[in-house]
């Protein structure tokens, strides 16, 4: 799509414009026989813009809740034209600078270039060799043509480079990549890519100002380049340095999948992504959550046979551990993300109720589902989190009709003497020592001047409060003489301390990697 000298004009590629009907079952020739039997197809010419100013003059009707503009109007306004293309054409481009088109034909050699300026002398001048079967005018070849190039057996695509009237097409049948200047009409460089390109892409190769640099050749075969692995062999993607004179081939990628089929490239500097969402953040609609929960404030919530969990995922848990229903309940499970690091994902699965939940770091998200089998139901977090990621798991209880519950004593499974405690206690200070020299280098250097670096630190900050809390308890526990309880909160306190370290250690090395600068 074009706009030039006053006139917005869109081109389209069209096939078997000979308009054959097959039919092997009935004895005809194939659709291959019938169709690319002539010369040329049509490139179809539109004016756009002209269309649109009908459609706002109230000129154009509704047809099933869409514009339709019949055949016969857009011939009377002047809304179409056609222009003879190389047959079987497999791609339309407009060059940078919005002068010419590029259209390439799979059963042609050449390149043919098109200048939109004779195109638009053309329709001024209302010249036209004749018209299609439906009344189409059809604009003359001569009348519209630049130049033709031989750029190689079965041409396809072309992207075009940094380098002014330089461009790239994929040539299919002799499996190479032809650069070329279409302003002088002249091939520039070629070479062999495996196998049987089809599209290809170079960096912002498609608008107004390339890039140049690489180009990547979406191959449909790769013959021989990698070991057969079944009898779905891979394609090839081929990375090319498109910087020098000469083309170079730097690396194969092998695609596990059907024929690769067009890529586009855009600078990282254009993207401006979301890294995080906003606490309690409804993805689906973009908005904050209903169902948020904060920490400290997870709840079960029943209203008859429906119950709703306000649950959190964080570092390594999940909460609540234990939910109980009744067979028959329709069960929401609402869970929040806590996490501030950018990129620390939870994921919820439950066996047996066909729940995968996954939960980027301030999402919220839900999963309802109906608990009619009663029995024991764990859950647990999918990624691999943190060191104590086996432990982030829960049990959904789902408990028979009719069920009644028996008091009973909770009973752990092992029993804690003083001896395991302070052992424990032991390694968790031991453990702090590890914290404090991580935190005195972070400290010790500009990582607020690293976002990602102060998203880790809050989340470990977080975890060693938390850390603080589980240690008084254990110490009071202690006091006591109750050697399992000082023993399990002392473990939990030593957990804390590992995410704590585990972030920390995270923020370290990003600071390294960055060189980030000592502070004096």
């Amino acid at each position: 799509m074009s706009k030039v000298i006053g006139i917005d004009l869109g081109t389209t590629n069209s096939f078997c414009s000979e308009r054959y009907v097959g039919g092997i079952e009935r004895g005809r020739p194939p659709f291959e026989a019938g169709c690319s039997s002539k010369d040329t197809d049509f490139l179809h010419v539109t004016n756009w813009k002209k269309a649109e100013e009908l459609v706002k003059a109230g000129k154009v009707k509704k047809s099933k809740g869409q514009y339709l503009i019949p055949m016969e109007q857009a011939i009377k306004e002047g809304l179409l034209y056609l222009i003879p293309e190389p047959k079987s054409p497999h791609g339309v481009d407009v060059t940078p600078d919005g002068t010419r088109i590029v259209v390439s034909g799979k059963l042609d050699s050449h390149a043919w270039v098109y200048s939109f300026e004779k195109i638009m002398t053309a329709i001024k001048n209302k010249k036209f060799e004749g018209k299609d079967p439906y009344g189409v005018p059809i604009i003359s070849l001569k009348d519209a043509l630049d130049k033709s190039v031989n750029v190689g057996l079965g041409p396809l695509h072309t992207q075009f480079d940094s380098k002014k009237c330089v461009a790239y097409t994929s040539i299919y049948v002799d499996s190479m990549i032809t650069k070329w200047d279409y302003c002088k009409g002249k091939v520039l460089d070629q070479l062999p890519i495996h196998y049987n390109v089809g599209h290809l892409m170079t960096m912002e190769g498609d608008t107004v100002s390339p890039d140049g640099k690489y180009l990547v050749a979406l191959n449909k075969l790769s013959i021989d380049r990698f070991n057969p692995i079944g009898p779905l062999h891979p394609q090839n993607h081929q990375l090319i340095d498109i910087s020098g004179d000469k083309m170079e081939l730097l690396y194969d990628m092998p695609i596990g999948m059907g024929e690769p089929h067009y890529a586009s490239a855009i600078k990282v500097d254009k993207l401006k992504p979301v890294v995080r969402y906003r606490s309690g953040w409804d993805s689906r609609s973009d908005s904050k959550s209903p169902f948020k929960t904060r920490a400290g404030r997870e709840k079960v919530v029943r209203n008859g046979n429906k119950v709703d969990v306000y649950g959190t995922l964080i570092r390594s848990h999940i909460v609540p551990e234990i939910i109980e229903v009744n067979e028959g309940d329709t069960v929401s499970l609402h869970f929040t993300n806590l996490e501030r690091a950018q990129d620390e994902t939870h994921g919820f699965s439950m066996y047996g109720q066909n729940v995968q939940l996954s939960i980027e770091p301030g999402k919220t998200a839900s999963a309802t589902f109906v608990a009619d089998q009663p029995g024991v139901y764990p859950y647990y977090c999918t990624e691999f989190c943190s060191a104590l990621h086996l432990e982030m798991q829960g049990y959904l209880l789902v408990k028979p009709a009719g069920y009644k519950e028996v008091a009973g004593e909770m009973k752990s499974g092992t029993t804690y003497t003083q001896a395991d405690y302070e052992k424990q206690v032991k390694t968790n200070i031991e453990t702090q020592g590890v914290i404090d020299q991580v935190v005195g280098f972070i400290t010790s250097h500009n990582y607020k001047d690293f976002p990602i670096v102060v998203d880790l630190v809050e989340d470990a900050t977080d975890q060693l409060g938390f850390a603080d809390g589980a240690k008084k308890k254990a110490e009071a526990a202690a006091e006591k003489k109750d050697w399992n309880n000082a023993m399990l909160w002392a473990n939990q306190w030593w957990q804390y301390q590992v995410k704590t370290a585990d972030l920390g250690l995270r923020a370290k090395t990003h600071l390294e990697e960055n060189n980030a600068k000592k502070i004096k």
